[in-house]
């Protein structure tokens, strides 16, 4: 008996189970189903938005500061975006080089005419046999050769009645140089500019390159990136400053010295002058001499 009680058991648990819940229990009586939990995601494996977020950062970041670098690097566009005090340098060797080149055309306009005319004017008074003639083939034209005329028959009515011709000749040389000094001091108005800007330019433009590269640097720190992109345009502003200091200053030294040529021939062509004034004075001296004679001998 016990053991038909025991097999009869289960059966009846199990016919209960598929007809239902017994007529005497409420529906809140009989336990619910347990839902079925997923298995949790191991810590282990990153997630695909956690593992592309620095990626996309990075290039993010790349990005902006391709996009900040100018796509035009003319060097307008280098000089519009350079700092504020390279951009007054680069305007100071602009026009450095500006003022060299108005004075080489003005030199050489100058230069040019003052030797033509002291030559023709030279060529005038070769056969002069006084001073008086001498002025009278140059004309009312004013030249630094008609100065020197003048000034010898200056000193000539000035030292009238002296007899000692050593005296007067001197004291026309010493005239003579002063002109010719005042002539020099003329046709060189200018050359110090030139040697100045010729010789401070490269210094000047090399000022605004380290400017430019020290703001560069700061720039780099500040971005926290060492692109070529980033870095490059930077230094490229801080170079155009050296190029335009050597623009400014190569072509005022070889202007420079290329004056300083024309100037010395031209000076050269003063001390003729000078010379032929001397010559006519000392002419018109011993024919004074030699009148003063013949008019004693004759008394």
């Amino acid at each position: 008996m016990l053991a038909l009680g025991l097999f009869t058991l289960p059966s009846l648990s199990s016919a209960q189970q598929k007809e239902g819940p017994a007529p005497g229990l409420s529906q809140s009586q009989v336990p619910a189903a347990q839902p079925v939990q997923a298995p949790a995601p191991s810590a282990a494996v990153p997630s695909a938005s956690a593992a592309d977020a620095p990626t996309t950062l990075a290039e993010g970041r790349s990005l902006k500061s391709t996009s900040a670098v100018p796509r035009d690097m003319s060097p307008w566009s280098m000089f519009q975006s350079a700092d504020v005090l390279v951009k007054a340098v680069m305007i100071g060797l602009a026009f450095a080089s500006l003022v060299t080149w108005t004075i080489f055309i003005a030199k050489m306009i100058e230069l040019s005419l003052a030797q033509r005319n002291l030559r023709a004017a030279l060529g005038k008074i070769g056969e002069a046999r006084s001073l008086a003639e001498a002025q009278f083939a140059l004309g009312a034209k004013g030249s630094v050769l008609s100065s020197l005329l003048a000034a010898a028959m200056r000193e000539a009515r000035l030292s009238a009645g002296i007899s000692s011709d050593a005296g007067i000749k001197e004291r026309a040389a010493s005239s003579f140089a002063e002109i010719a000094r005042a002539e020099a001091r003329r046709i060189r108005l200018g050359m110090g500019l030139l040697a100045t800007i010729g010789a401070t330019s490269p210094f000047v433009g090399l000022f605004g390159t380290v400017w430019g590269i020290m703001n560069s640097f700061i720039g780099i720190s500040k971005s926290q990136t060492t692109n070529l992109a980033v870095v490059a345009p930077g230094i490229a502003e801080a170079l155009l400053a050296t190029a335009l200091g050597l623009v400014a200053a190569i072509p005022a030294v070889i202007i420079y010295n290329h004056f300083a040529r024309v100037t010395k021939g031209y000076l050269e062509l003063v001390g003729r002058s000078s010379g032929a004034a001397g010559r006519l004075l000392s002419r018109d001296l011993d024919r004074t001499h030699v009148g003063g004679a013949h008019s004693r001998a004759a008394e």
